[in-house]
């Protein structure tokens, strides 16, 4: 366990609280900061019921969401049969957007040395210049080939499975192009499908956590600009069309005979190529 401290900012899926519970296993967590997304709902009814296309896209990706997350498999697969909940619910705070005040308040009262992101909206405004270290966010996708939502389903979608991943990157004001820290890419099985493959990847970072913190307090240089835009995806680009060629693509075996195991590539900038330090590892 390390002695750096950390403020961890969220979401509230099974996902999200089991970052937070391994993460307060490995250091000192002052504050679990959820958000919860209940911002001028109301304002955001109007707007969908003011714009047909975009309120199609929410009912899909709703009622797609509902048939993939039946019986709740995502709460299975980070707990088990056990409740999906925090360990530590004196360290929580809820919050509608994770930009308000009250997010800075607890921030400059704990003054962490470390904040980490998993599952926000985008931080903006003074809050990028908190934390001693900076602020580190996980991201679903391998930075800067897949930035924005949905990176699993688009990396299996053009038949690059070898880039199913995450990333750990330095906050900036873009949308997942802050310097990047570490590639965490999950082991890769033929049964597997997007949110299978989606929930292992933030398991194997997850498990990377405690590394990266030792290797902060060790004074390590971690991170380095990332070499090119890359491709920025939004949810409004997933279509049903889409939807229907990567069930194709993985009933015709795309999936099969990749011998991928987890892997971990760290970005240390004193290294002299971006390719960096592999170490690969048996699942």
């Amino acid at each position: 366990m390390t002695s750096i401290s950390v403020i961890v900012l969220c979401g509230q899926s099974p996902r999200h609280l089991y970052f937070a519970n391994q993460v307060c296993k490995v250091c000192n967590t002052k504050a679990i900061i959820h958000e919860s997304g209940t911002v001028a709902p109301f304002k955001k009814a109007l707007t969908l019921l003011t714009n047909q296309k975009k309120l199609w896209r929410k009912v899909f990706r709703w009622s797609r969401d509902r048939t993939s997350y039946a019986g709740n498999k995502e709460a299975i697969f980070f707990f088990s049969h056990k409740p999906s909940q925090l360990d530590q619910p004196n360290l929580r705070l809820e919050v509608p957007h994770i930009n308000h005040p009250d997010v800075i308040k607890v921030i400059d009262k704990h003054n962490p040395d470390l904040i980490l992101v998993f599952g926000t909206s985008l931080l903006k405004g003074n809050l990028l210049n908190k934390g001693r270290l900076g602020i580190i966010n996980l991201h679903g996708g391998l930075s800067p080939a897949y930035r924005g939502a949905d990176c699993t389903f688009w990396a299996l979608h053009n038949q690059e499975p070898e880039k199913v991943g995450c990333t750990f990157h330095y906050i900036n004001e873009g949308i997942d192009t802050g310097n990047m820290i570490a590639h965490v890419s999950p082991e890769i099985k033929e049964t597997d499908d997007e949110l299978t493959l989606f929930w292992r990847g933030i398991h194997d970072s997850t498990a990377t956590v405690a590394e990266l913190l030792s290797r902060l307090e060790q004074g390590e240089a971690l991170g380095i600009p990332q070499t090119h835009k890359g491709s920025l995806y939004q949810v409004k680009d997933r279509s049903l069309q889409g939807e229907k060629k990567l069930e194709t693509l993985l009933r015709n075996g795309l999936l099969k005979n990749l011998n991928l195991g987890k892997r971990v590539t760290w970005f240390n900038p004193e290294n002299e190529y971006p390719a960096l330090k592999q170490n690969k590892l048996t699942p």
